[in-house]
């Protein structure tokens, strides 16, 4: 066999490579997408009402911002096992874990609002939040394989998905309340009954058809030299984080979007219920918002991948800081508080999809799953001390001071962004 045969095998084997973990990102983007729309609408459903039921059976207003914080923190105690639990068996046992523990939470939440018990509601709420941290690592899961030019792509493909689910959600809230008339329940746990039973379908869904593993099999590609445990281990993860400015900007970026996200979004509709609206036009206000976090998730990814990442997180500071404006002012229009939470949603679009993909750029591949999992604790932890923050705000101060808050959030992020910029300029 000649030189040239040789280099013809070689180029035709790296083709079929090539060809084969194309056909495998296609099939793992598939069983995402569906267990996001599944997981969507069960997060979506009950967080719509979580803010008024902890009013509800605590009595106390000021309490109320509580349940996006339970939830939130559920989620960030979570970040680290599930991180841990990923880095030794993949994607997938993490997903699945987390999409159970959500089952278990949403039915203690239920069993909390039935007692009237507010501590035994915050737990379940927390376990709850489980169900985001696997909604959240999924747009990972999606990016384990992807080409690097076409990873935040990737990314916002998982993130869209939800949009089904999650639009869905707050709009059958009402009639999910509805549902559990006659059974000794409060109706704003009625959707926690639906979500126990769709988190439970989406770890089913999972386990079934998420293989191969999207993490395992992207290791298995490595380097030799990314193949040791070492390498892939939490303090890897967070050493890598440390040593490189692109990934602490994006670790920064997916913190700020989401704490303001939460901070705004949670207490809206208990702003909303001030100003007289029932629970589907709130319902709605929440759908539109979701609606901006997610429909539009897919030009965020192309807008990534074709200008840059720093681009688009300068975008994302922009849409969250106009938001901040529009819901603010909004006063008693309810048209005016529905398109801040729709531009809000939008800006953490941008900065959750653009981030992330930094996020997995500028780490090597063996420490990737144990930084996510480090942005993932980060984020969870910043939204719940916004979150526990946004009620003690309105009920001491107003809705406006908390949005003025909120923008004030992303100016030390927009400084770090332009100072990356400068920096890689420079270079």
């Amino acid at each position: 066999m000649s030189a040239g045969d040789v280099r013809s095998e070689r180029v035709e084997d790296a083709s079929s490579d090539d060809g084969r973990v194309e056909a495998l990102q296609r099939r793992t983007q598939r069983v995402l997408v569906a267990s996001q729309i599944l997981g969507g609408l069960g997060t979506a459903t009950g967080i719509a009402l979580a803010a008024v039921l902890a009013k509800k059976v605590s009595g106390d207003e000021a309490l109320s911002g509580l349940a996006s914080t339970a939830s939130v923190a559920g989620t960030a105690i979570l970040s680290v096992p599930l991180a841990a639990l990923m880095n030794a068996r993949g994607r997938r046992a993490g997903l699945v874990l987390a999409y159970l523990i959500g089952t278990v939470g949403a039915v203690v939440t239920v069993l909390g609002a039935a007692a009237g018990s507010f501590p035994l509601l915050l737990i379940g709420l927390a376990g709850f939040g489980a169900a985001s941290s696997a909604n959240l690592q999924a747009r990972y899961a999606a990016a384990d394989l992807a080409a690097p030019d076409r990873r935040a792509r990737a990314i916002s493909t998982v993130v869209w998905a939800t949009t089904i689910g999650a639009v869905l959600g707050p709009n059958i809230a009402a009639p999910a309340g509805r549902s559990v008339a006659g059974l000794g329940i409060p109706e704003e746990s009625g959707p926690f009954v639906w979500a126990a039973g769709v988190f439970l379908m989406s770890a089913v869904l999972v386990h079934v058809l998420l293989r191969p593993d999207p993490l395992l099999t992207a290791r298995a590609m490595a380097p030799a030299e990314e193949q040791s445990p070492a390498a892939r281990s939490l303090r890897a993860g967070f050493a890598a984080v440390s040593a490189s400015p692109r990934a602490r900007l994006a670790l920064v970026t997916v913190a700020v979007s989401h704490t303001a996200m939460v901070s705004v979004m949670s207490m809206t509709p208990v702003d909303l219920e001030h100003h007289g609206a029932d629970i589907e036009l709130i319902g709605l206000v929440i759908s539109g918002h979701i609606a901006g976090m997610y429909a539009f998730s897919p030009v965020m990814g192309r807008l990534a991948d074709r200008f840059g990442r720093l681009t688009v997180i300068g975008l994302a500071v922009g849409l969250l800081a106009c938001a901040a404006m529009l819901a603010g002012t909004a006063g008693g229009s309810h048209a005016r508080s529905a398109a801040g939470l729709f531009v809000l949603g939008l800006g953490w679009s941008a900065g959750l999809v653009a981030g992330s993909a930094l996020l997995t750029d500028s780490v090597p591949q063996a420490a990737r799953a144990a930084a996510q999992g480090l942005s993932d604790l980060t984020t969870s932890l910043a939204a719940g001390i916004g979150g526990a923050t946004a009620g003690l705000v309105v009920a001491t101060a107003s809705y406006a001071w908390l949005n003025l808050a909120a923008a004030c959030l992303l100016v030390p992020l927009g400084a770090l962004a332009l100072f990356t910029r400068g920096r890689a300029q420079q270079a």
